[in-house]
């Protein structure tokens, strides 16, 4: 099934059985391994709000959640070096475990960006859980970054909260520009 927004064409990538599954599967890892504690999840709008809700829903531990929002897009089809930072935490995050949820990591640039900014509040810990993953486009290693629910290859992609150009996140699937 071929999909057209704007002015680009997409064909599908990855189904909402398949994204479903894998959270589940993500959830349950994180589930073990921060049993006993009390982490912060903090979702990374706009692209991570559906992933974020459907991750959230599938964690057991007692648990807090809130958001900042980024943006390193601006639109386009490839990231940029420049970072917007429209919102920022509002609660205490000393001591505590910080788990970020983000929707796609690419040239790590803006998760770099956000980790050395919420690293002088003195978490206990930070650690990344990221829907999608593109290794081919790393330009900064996240050593952070322990859930991956998938590897992608470095294609421009939308859907389940990625834009293109403000259309397209309410996709259920994910889609790869053809």
């Amino acid at each position: 099934m071929k999909l057209q927004i704007a002015d680009l064409e997409f064909e599908p990538l990855i189904s909402y059985e398949q994204i479903q599954q894998r959270i589940a599967e993500v959830a349950q890892d994180i589930n073990n391994d921060f049993e006993g504690k009390e982490p912060i999840f903090v979702g990374i709008l706009n692209g991570s709000f559906m992933f974020f809700a459907d991750l959230v829903k599938e964690i057991t531990l007692p648990c807090q959640v809130t958001f900042t929002k980024l943006a390193s897009y601006f639109g386009g089809v490839s990231t940029s070096q420049s970072i917007r930072d429209d919102f920022d935490l509002t609660g205490d995050i000393k001591g505590r475990d910080v788990i970020l949820v983000e929707d796609i990591i690419d040239s790590g640039n803006t998760i770099r960006y956000l980790i050395q900014k919420l690293m002088v509040r003195e978490p206990a810990s930070i650690t990344v859980v990221s829907l999608l993953f593109k290794p081919d486009a790393v330009v900064y290693s996240i050593e952070e970054l322990r859930y991956v629910a998938f590897q992608i290859p470095n294609d421009f992609v939308v859907g389940y909260g990625l834009d293109y150009r403000e259309l397209g996140r309410n996709l259920r699937g994910i889609y790869r520009k053809k």
